[in-house]
This record gives C-alpha cells, sequence and structure tokens, in this order.
C-alpha cells in the first residue's frame, strides 16, 4: 500500500459503545502494517481492548498511556512492538486511564496532552491510530486535539444514526476552539447484514449525508471478526481468506489510496 508524504493521525471516534471502533482500529492497523507502513496504535479506552487485540501486555503495572498524560512519560518509552509484525507499535491502556478523565481536570493544558505527546515520539509513523472511549470525554477531546482526521465507525442499525449529531457537534466544537485542522476524513460501515432491508437504509442514509466521505468498502457481520481477539489476534492474522479480513484490507487500501490522492492534490 502507497505511504503518505506525511504522517496521518486518524481518532476513531463514535461515543455509542459497541460499533466496531477497536475492532476497525486494531485490523486497519495491521493491514496497513503488513503492507510496508509504519504504524502507531494509541489505546485511550481504559478497558484496553486495543491492547488485547494486538496481544499487547496491559495489565496493572505495565507503563501505560497514562503515564504519558499525567506524569509527562514519554510515549516512546510506553510504546510497545507487536509480536510478528515489525512495523506495528502500540501505546497500551490499563485500567489506571480510567482515572486520568477526573484527573486530567486540574492539568495545565488538559486538552493538548496527548497530542503533545505524539509530537515528541522521535520515531517518524506513516499512520497514528487513536482508539477513543465511548464517550465525548476529556479523554475523546484530547484525541480530537491530536489528530488530524476523525475516522467514524457507524453500525448498520436505526440507533447508530441518533447520537451522530452529537459527535459531530463536538468536533465542531473542537475545531473552533482548539484545533482548526480537524476534518471527519472518513466513515466506514461495520456490522452490516445483507439480509435486512434497515441494513440498506441506513447505509443510504449516511452516504447521502455524507457523501465521498463514506468508504466504498463496508465491513460484514463476520464470525471470524469477532473470534480473532480470544486469540490475541487481528482477524487479519487469523483468518486471512475470511469476508471480515478481506473487508479491512479493502477498507485499509482505499484509506490508503484517498490520502495519496490529497497529497497528490495539495502539491498541484
Amino acid at each position: 500500500m502507497p505511504r503518505p508524504d506525511r504522517p496521518r493521525i486518524m481518532c476513531v471516534a463514535n461515543q455509542k459503545g459497541g460499533v466496531g471502533k477497536t475492532t476497525t482500529t486494531v485490523n486497519l492497523a495491521v493491514a496497513l502494517a503488513l503492507h510496508g507502513n509504519r504504524v502507531l496504535v494509541v489505546d485511550l479506552d481504559p478497558q484496553g481492548n486495543a491492547s488485547t487485540g494486538l496481544n499487547v501486555p496491559h495489565h496493572a503495572g505495565v507503563p501505560d498511556v497514562y503515564d504519558c498524560l499525567i506524569d509527562n512519560v514519554p510515549l516512546a518509552e510506553v510504546a510497545q512492538g507487536v509480536e510478528g509484525i515489525p512495523d506495528l507499535w502500540c501505546v497500551p491502556a490499563t485500567i489506571d486511564l480510567a482515572g486520568a478523565e477526573i484527573e486530567l481536570v486540574s492539568v495545565v493544558a488538559r486538552e493538548s496532552r496527548l497530542a503533545r505527546a505524539i509530537a515528541g515520539h522521535p520515531a517518524e509513523f506513516d499512520y497514528v491510530f487513536i482508539d477513543c472511549p465511548p464517550s465525548l470525554g476529556l479523554l475523546t477531546v484530547n484525541a480530537l486535539c491530536a489528530a488530524q482526521e476523525v475516522l467514524i465507525p457507524i453500525q448498520c442499525e436505526y440507533y447508530a444514526l441518533e447520537g451522530l449529531n452529537q459527535l459531530i457537534n463536538n468536533i465542531n466544537l473542537v475545531r473552533q476552539h482548539l484545533n482548526p485542522t480537524l476534518e471527519v476524513s472518513t466513515i466506514l460501515l461495520t456490522m452490516y447484514d445483507r439480509r435486512t432491508r434497515l441494513a440498506d437504509a441506513v447505509e443510504q442514509d449516511v452516504r447521502n449525508h455524507f457523501g465521498d466521505k463514506v468508504l466504498q468498502s463496508v465491513i460484514p457481520r463476520n464470525v471470524r471478526v469477532s473470534e480473532a481477539p480470544s486469540y490475541g489476534q487481528s482477524v487479519m492474522t487469523y483468518d486471512p481468506g475470511s469476508r471480515g479480513a478481506t473487508s479491512y484490507f479493502e477498507a485499509a487500501q482505499e484509506i490508503a489510496m484517498r490520502g495519496v490522492k490529497e497529497s497528490v492534490g495539495r502539491n498541484v
């Protein structure tokens, strides 16, 4: 897959839980890393599911993203290489992160702690994926301040559209007051069940509303995608031939190609 001409920092956000944020983060990161890109995953969810999916230790006592946010520990000291995938690193999240939301309230420049940590990393990454918690609190605001792009996974069910307005409003507020370069660049439809009319109706609604931002690739409901984390793997390595893996590969390819087109447009 082509490499972008500058690092792309993507925040994977949606305050609704269970829409596939972590699954999307892990599988896109693995797909891009397996095909020639240097990728960093920052797990910003206290549940630590992205760390689990990449088989990175995140039990109590392991240095994690909490240390970077609260104690200014350099990100390079916390990032761990992902076993079996040479160009992929992960900054894990432990249960300590659950308290960070409260502790950050009294910290100076609390919204930009993560942005400074990423900017201070000496290595050059092609992609940085930030996996957000299912809320619109200070951790998500930190992710939005650190990113240039927002990737929103949308589950193909009616309730998935309900909280979307609130998320877009929050992104606009962050753009106005904290991070003027932020934009919603990518919408990915997940858990798509071709047997239902509802999935088709939701897809049409999302495509009509967001236009070109919606990837052509759609992630189907797939048992292999759900099974992979229990083996500490992404579906890309667990079952590369499954529909879930090929769909995530196509989505990663689309994201990579869009990045190249944008850089060509800028140079022109």
